[in-house]
């Protein structure tokens, strides 16, 4: 074994026991406090959010959750469906009564003339010009027979020319012309064939069987009273109105 001595001075550089202890990095030691916020890496910690929300800068936030809600949407049907509080909100304006009851005028004519035609074979004529009778009163002075022939084309005639045109786009010819039609109430749709026949039905049948004037004059009062849809029986039975279509 060696006796040689390191000598004296600046001890070698590769001797452990005289090493010095690392230098510190630039900027001093690292901070000892709590860390900074923010997720921590590797995503959020397990458990899910705490009760009551994530707070504010927690990983379970998200940056939609201080956004206003989104606004209602608006609705769809007549009678105050587009947020307002107005009945008639929404909707096309409603039918002048003058135009109604000069549509139905026109509706009248072109069913009633072919029907005039049909009663001769019926010799309802014969029978008003001997009786001094008017068109009303001949047919219900008709023998058994022929009576309830006539009364029952009359009514079909009647029924089935409104609830076709009617179910088809909402208006008959006279609507056309009077630029009219026929929607239902809650949601502005042409109505379907049920409640096109149901509406012919209350308008046609007991002014052909019974009412030649009284019923009439009652729808054509309560289209004139009624608020704020200016319904007549009609429209009320098959939840219908009348509306005015864009020139």
């Amino acid at each position: 074994m060696s006796t040689d001595q390191p000598p004296p001075g600046q001890p070698p550089e590769d001797d452990p026991f005289s090493k010095r202890p690392p230098e510190p990095p630039p900027g001093g030691p690292p901070p000892s406090g709590p860390p900074p916020e923010g997720p921590p890496p590797g995503g959020p910690p397990p458990g899910g959010p705490p009760p009551g929300g994530p707070p504010p800068g927690s990983p379970y936030g998200s940056p939609y959750d201080n956004m206003p809600p989104p606004p209602p949407p608006y609705g769809s049907g007549y009678g105050g469906g587009y947020g307002g509080t107005d009945p008639l909100s929404g909707m096309p304006p409603l039918a002048e009564t003058g135009r109604r009851v000069l549509a139905r005028l026109v509706d009248w004519l072109i069913v009633a003339v072919p029907l005039a035609i049909i009663g001769i074979p019926f010799h309802i004529y014969d029978r008003a010009t001997r009786d001094g009778n008017d068109f009303g009163d001949t047919v219900n002075s008709l023998n058994g027979g022929s009576q309830l022939v006539f009364q029952l084309i009359t009514i079909v005639a009647f029924v089935a020319y409104d609830t076709v045109l009617t179910a088809k786009d909402g208006q008959t010819v006279g609507k056309k012309l009077m630029k009219l039609r026929v929607a239902m109430l809650n949601d502005g749709s042409t109505p379907p064939m049920s409640q096109s026949l149901l509406r012919a039905v209350v308008l046609w049948v007991p002014a052909l069987v019974c009412c030649a004037c009284l019923w009439p004059l009652l729808i054509l009062i309560l289209i004139v009273v009624d608020k704020p849809y200016k319904q007549g029986l009609h429209d009320k039975a098959a939840k219908t109105v009348v509306v005015s279509v864009p020139q």
